[in-house]
């Protein structure tokens, strides 16, 4: 019986399931040899089906691609701490809001976390990571493979980082093939798509223009796809729409929301408007004289400020800003004919607003 069979293997696998025919255990011993071959994808399978579980918690336990610990920046040459102690967490997709007068220490901040402060300006305490990495100590040739790569940044005034003797094509698909790595025809193919990305309408041609050929807010797309050419990881836009009219402001920030929402981009939005933080902006710290005075997340700053600063910013954005204007405008369309002498001066500004303003007055 056991020459019948060619295998030597399948000759001794027959014996061993002989013996046990006399129980009745032959039928399910013989399906037992083949069966063992399918059965073992069946094995990875399973955890297949258990890893949908434990993927389905990353996005809440994902690792944070920005992390700021108590960072002191210091001016060596007055000899005064300028920035006293910032702290946050960014994790991937997630957008941080600074917000705050000018002086307040937003920008050095943001200086200190991309490794170009200025001179005599440097971090005396506090540690900074980048996708995990402690930049204390990076060298130039380690920032300079970080930056673009890990991390990036969109500053005030793009036709200032662009130059204007190159056409802007060119210039984006230099940074492609610096970081990627990519010969001339795909660096270019890949920064048109990178124009188109950021929607602008005719990339083709946009590729061949010069800076001064392009508006403000078509160079500050250019800018941004510049930003983006090597996919970093975190993304610092440092008054990015300051100089912009509105409709194109809104426009980026859409754009910045978008890049966010497809590509997990974390985002730091530098800004002195709260408009443009609540649009983009998971949380929001805000800045007075180097210092964070308020920390949280975005509905519940600026619905629920506590610190009196912040109550400050939202009543003079309240008061000022187009909302103001146009209940102004309802209540001139229809004018009480006999106003009350004894009315409160604050309605009409908003809860917020109208609490901070007695706080004025009482304080003058």
């Amino acid at each position: 019986m056991t020459r019948t069979r060619s295998d030597g293997t399948a000759t001794a696998t027959v014996p061993a399931a002989r013996p046990a025919d006399p129980p009745a255990g032959q039928p399910p011993a013989v399906p037992s040899p083949a069966v063992p071959s399918p059965a073992v994808p069946s094995p990875a399978v399973a955890p297949t089906t258990a890893d949908p579980q434990s993927a389905a918690a990353p996005p809440a336990a994902q690792a944070p691609a920005l992390t700021v610990r108590g960072v002191r920046i210091r001016d060596e040459v007055n000899d005064r701490e300028i920035v006293h102690g910032v702290s946050f967490e960014l994790r991937p997709g997630r957008a941080v809001g600074i917000v705050g007068e000018s002086g307040s220490g937003k920008t050095l901040t943001c200086r200190a976390i991309l490794g170009i402060l200025p001179a005599h300006f440097a971090v005396s305490a506090g540690s900074i990571e980048i996708a995990g990495r402690d930049i204390a100590g990076l060298t130039t040739p380690q920032w300079t493979d970080l930056r673009g790569s890990t991390i990036s940044a969109v500053f005030q005034d793009p036709a200032s980082y662009l130059n204007p003797s190159l056409k802007v094509g060119v210039q984006i698909a230099e940074v492609i093939q610096v970081k990627s790595g990519l010969r001339r025809r795909a660096a270019r193919r890949r920064a048109l798509e990178l124009l188109t990305a950021v929607h602008l309408r005719d990339p083709e041609l946009v590729y061949d223009q010069y800076t001064f050929e392009l508006s403000g807010g078509m160079l500050q797309r250019v800018l941004i796809a510049t930003a983006i050419a090597a996919d970093p990881q975190v993304l610092i836009a440092d008054e990015a729409t300051t100089a912009l009219d509105v409709t194109v402001q809104a426009e980026i920030l859409d754009l910045l929301a978008d890049l966010r929402e497809r590509n997990g981009l974390a985002l730091v939005v530098v800004s002195h408007d709260l408009a443009v933080v609540a649009q983009v902006c998971d949380e929001v710290l805000v800045m007075r004289e180097g210092e964070v005075v308020e920390h949280g997340p975005t509905a519940d700053v600026l619905y629920h400020p506590r610190h009196e600063y912040t109550r400050l910013l939202i009543a003079e954005h309240e008061q000022y800003g187009l909302d103001r204007y146009l209940a102004d405008s309802d209540s001139t369309t229809d004018p009480d004919p006999d106003p009350d002498p004894e009315a409160d001066p604050h309605a009409g500004i908003g809860p917020v607003a109208g609490e901070q303003r007695k706080e004025l007055d009482d304080v003058r």
